[in-house]
């Protein structure tokens, strides 16, 4: 019964923090069914997540100094879909007002729904990172990353070999997190590929949506390919690296116990 409890609790504070991504869900399954005259699909969507934006700040849920983390994923995602589109990736067929070079702006919001969720889950579950690596390492990791999305086009496909690097770079590193009153321990790794795999199966029901296409989803919708999973794990890192500094400078810590009960100090 504990650990059903347990696993309640944490599903409970997980969909907590979900809000964000199931309201773009919700806001893609309503307009796939429903029409506004003279609204385009892709600009509703934007008004939307703009007015949920604006709700979410007005109500508490997300603070001015997570916002800033939010928006600035938003530029990146937005950067990063401007370029997949053009070279062919994907593609988002429908019309709207509000495209920059082909790519609605509402994309950015699915980009910066990933730290939304980050955000959440952090203060929620009052996460801790043990042995985090120098910030000056996880930045150069971050930045490499990022521009293998673009550079993988024109050059060798680093993905491999930066998955290699992320195993010996956060091989010690471990994310704390606590429900109810007990405090859990996971490698930071795993919670990267969780999340990545999550974001896949979300991928699967936004392309079903509609929210974009790809090449092999132009005649009948498939399946995504599973080696996304892989782009999306990477991707959930860059996401990780910039919340992770701006809710708190990673610094190492140390577990401790206290009759029995786990806590974190600070080194």
């Amino acid at each position: 019964m504990f650990f059903i409890r347990q696993l309640w609790r944490f599903a409970y504070q997980q969909a907590l923090s979900c809000l964000f991504p199931v309201f773009i869900f919700g806001t893609l399954a309503l307009s796939k069914v429903i029409s506004i005259p003279y609204l385009p699909r892709y600009d509703f969507i934007l008004l939307a997540c703009i007015l949920l934006q604006f709700l979410l700040l007005l109500t508490g849920y997300e603070t001015k100094q997570e916002l800033k983390v939010i928006c600035l994923f938003h530029i990146i995602g937005l950067g990063l879909e401007i370029f997949k589109v053009h070279a062919g990736s994907w593609s988002y067929p429908e019309e709207a007002y509000a495209k920059c070079l082909g790519v609605p702006l509402y994309s950015g919001f699915m980009y910066a729904s990933v730290a939304s969720y980050m955000c959440q889950a952090w203060k929620r579950m009052q996460l801790f990172l043990i042995n985090y690596p120098n910030l000056l390492i996880s930045l150069i990791v971050g930045i490499c990353i990022y521009a293998n999305f673009f550079t993988h086009h024109y050059v060798y496909d680093f993905r491999w070999v930066l998955v290699f690097l992320l195993f010996v770079v956060y091989f010690t590193c471990t994310v704390s997190f606590q429900i109810g009153k007990y405090r859990y321990r996971m490698p930071l790794i795993v919670s990267f590929f969780l999340i990545g795999f999550f974001i896949w199966i979300a991928e699967n029901i936004a392309t079903f949506f509609g929210a974009w296409q790809y090449p092999n989803q132009s005649m009948q919708w498939e399946v995504v390919h599973m080696g996304k999973i892989s782009s999306w794990f990477l991707l959930v890192i860059v996401s990780f690296i910039l919340v992770a500094y701006v809710k708190e400078r990673p610094i190492d810590k140390r577990e401790s116990t206290y009759g029995g009960k786990h806590t974190i100090t600070r080194a």
